[in-house]
């Protein structure tokens, strides 16, 4: 008698809740004919027949109903094995996100955390809700892991890039310029930009005040010194200042008080999972990294965690 593999006890686990190998198939992402090779061998190795099989159905047998209780005892310690190794060798499995609030509610941003929870559940993300300065230096004293954020970001972080998109700008409703569909950066000269608190690195307070403008024109900024991003929209809402955001913030924010303009010589901004450079080769992050890639490459911001795979290398190591 040949010991059977756990993937043959999980595939046998689910059929036996479907009682239908077509189903049972498409919930494991199997064929047919491949789900049904490996309950044969599994009954070959164990010398028990576990379903009868007729063209209409599928039904446990006695012996199978029997053994299904020791089948599930076995994959539950399996599971609880590799969970307690993982904590073992990893000393904490947390990984702590830091998430802006203007990056929320985006697909891409839902589509990564729940690819996390659903191919690594060790890992138990720690969601973190930050405000639009935090983010950076929080993650530079290593109070969170990794956070999504918009590049650029400063010298010693790295990270993966999710999504590209415009930039706009916010004007009040009342604004001349509201009326129109779009503007350039110099029609926005005369503008002071509402100005982020300086905890923001400079590089970052740069990209989002369009400083320096193409043609030399300096820019001038308000003395908000904002950290909310709800702040920043009503602070332009005023009719006093400008701010430039992500074009998303059009769909998530949408305010009768504010126009959301397009800006036809203004490049682009990319969101990006962003951790220290030192950290590249922590498990958790290679795990990260690699499911940002993954719903990158496949387009998949909100597909389902079965959509995707783990890395191999990391099988041992995570649930």
């Amino acid at each position: 008698m040949e010991d059977p593999t756990v993937h043959q006890l999980r595939l046998l686990l689910t059929l036996a809740e479907e009682l239908h190998f077509k189903r049972a198939a498409g919930k494991l992402y199997l064929t047919q004919p491949a789900l049904s090779q490996q309950i044969r061998s599994l009954e070959q190795r164990l010398g028990v027949r576990f379903f009868t099989r007729t063209s209409r159905r599928v039904e446990l047998t006695p012996e199978g109903q029997a053994l299904l209780p020791l089948v599930k005892n076995v994959v539950d310690a399996t599971d609880q094995l590799r969970n307690a190794a993982s904590r073992s060798a990893l000393g904490s499995t947390r990984l702590r996100l830091g998430v802006c609030e203007n990056v929320a509610a985006l697909e891409v941003t839902r589509g990564v955390l729940d690819a996390l929870s659903g191919l690594y559940p060790c890992l138990d993300p720690e969601i973190h809700v930050l405000d639009l300065v935090e983010q950076i230096p929080l993650l530079e004293k290593g109070e969170i892991d990794a956070v999504f954020a918009y590049l650029p970001v400063p010298e010693g972080l790295d990270g993966e890039p999710l999504a590209t998109e415009p930039r706009v700008v916010c004007v009040a409703g009342s604004d001349p310029l509201a009326a129109r569909s779009s503007v350039t950066l110099a029609d926005l000269a005369d503008h002071p930009v509402v100005s982020l608190a300086s905890r923001l690195p400079r590089e970052c307070r740069d990209f989002w005040a369009a400083d320096p403008r193409p043609d030399g024109t300096p820019v001038r900024y308000t003395s908000h010194q904002v950290t909310r991003f709800e702040s920043l929209l009503s602070m332009a809402s005023f009719g006093r200042a400008i701010a430039f955001v992500p074009a998303a913030a059009a769909r998530l924010y949408p305010r009768p008080d504010l126009r959301y303009l397009p800006v036809r010589d203004l490049p682009d901004c990319t969101l990006s999972v962003v951790w220290p450079a030192a950290d590249r080769d922590d498990p958790r992050i290679t795990a990260l990294r690699d499911i940002c890639r993954q719903v990158r490459r496949r387009d998949l911001p909100a597909g389902p965690p079965q959509s995707l795979t783990r890395l191999p290398q990391l099988e041992s190591a995570y649930c």
